[in-house]
C-alpha cells in the first residue's frame, strides 16, 4: 500500500473555495488578495485564514454549501485518482479550506478520506468563525505523519501534490513531491513540477 495526498484548492479543483464563497457577499476582491499572499508564503496561514473567514460573516450557509458542491474539477482529476487507486495508492485530500467543499469532492472522486476545517454557522448564517485541525501552516505535515503511522506507510511510499506555501509541511514528509502549477516557494521543494493545468501530467512522476 502507498499513499498520495492532494491539496484541494487550485490542485484538485480549479478554484479557491474561499474566494468563490466571498463572491456571495461582494468580498471576493479583498479575500482573493489575502489568499494570493498566503499561498505565496507572505502571510501567516492561520492569521490569513481567520481574517478571510471573518469577511464571510452573514453569508447564508446553504448558499455557501451550494457553492462548495459546484466547484469545478481540475482537468484530469478523476482520471488521476482512478489511476492512482489502480496502482494501489490510498488517495487522501488535505485542505486548509473547508469540509463543506472537500467532503463532496472526496465522494465525487472516490477518494479514501478528506481532512479540512469547518465553517461555523448559526441560525443559518456564517458567523465569520472557523475551526479545525488544518488551520496552521504546519498542519498538513502533522496530519500526514499521523496518517502514515496509522496506515503503516513510509515517507518514501508517500506522494504529495500541491500548489501553495501551506503544502510545504506535507512535502517535508513525502518522498515524491509534485508542485502543480505552483508558487515559487513550493517549486523549490519539489521533486517534480507540472506546469500545465492537467493533473494527468503528474502520473509520469509517481513511482
Amino acid at each position: 500500500m502507498k499513499l498520495c495526498v492532494f491539496d484541494c484548492d487550485s490542485t484538485l479543483i480549479d478554484a479557491e473555495t474561499i474566494d468563490e464563497l466571498a463572491r456571495l457577499n461582494g468580498q471576493n476582491a479583498a479575500v482573493s488578495a489575502i489568499t494570493a499572499r498566503a499561498m505565496a508564503g507572505e502571510l501567516d496561514f492561520f492569521e490569513a485564514l481567520a481574517e478571510r473567514v471573518k469577511l464571510l460573516q452573514g453569508i447564508d450557509y446553504q448558499a455557501a454549501c451550494e457553492v462548495c458542491h459546484s466547484l469545478p474539477l481540475m482537468p484530469g482529476a478523476q482520471e488521476v485518482v482512478a489511476e492512482l487507486k489502480a496502482r494501489a495508492y490510498r488517495v487522501v485530500i488535505f485542505s486548509g479550506g473547508f469540509r463543506e467543499a472537500t467532503a463532496p469532492l472526496a465522494q465525487k472522486l472516490a477518494a479514501d478520506a478528506d481532512f479540512a476545517n469547518f465553517l461555523h454557522h448559526k441560525d443559518g448564517r456564517l458567523t465569520g468563525l472557523v475551526g479545525g485541525e488544518m488551520m496552521a501552516a504546519g498542519a498538513k505535515g502533522t496530519m500526514l505523519e499521523r496518517l502514515q503511522h496509522l496506515l503503516g506507510i513510509s515517507p518514501q511510499d508517500t506522494v504529495a501534490v500541491g500548489d501553495g506555501a501551506n503544502d510545504l509541511a506535507m512535502f517535508a514528509h513525502s518522498g515524491t513531491r509534485i508542485a502543480f502549477c505552483a508558487k515559487p516557494v513550493l517549486r523549490e521543494a519539489a521533486t517534480a513540477c507540472v506546469d500545465n493545468k492537467d493533473l494527468r501530467g503528474l502520473l509520469e512522476y509517481v513511482p
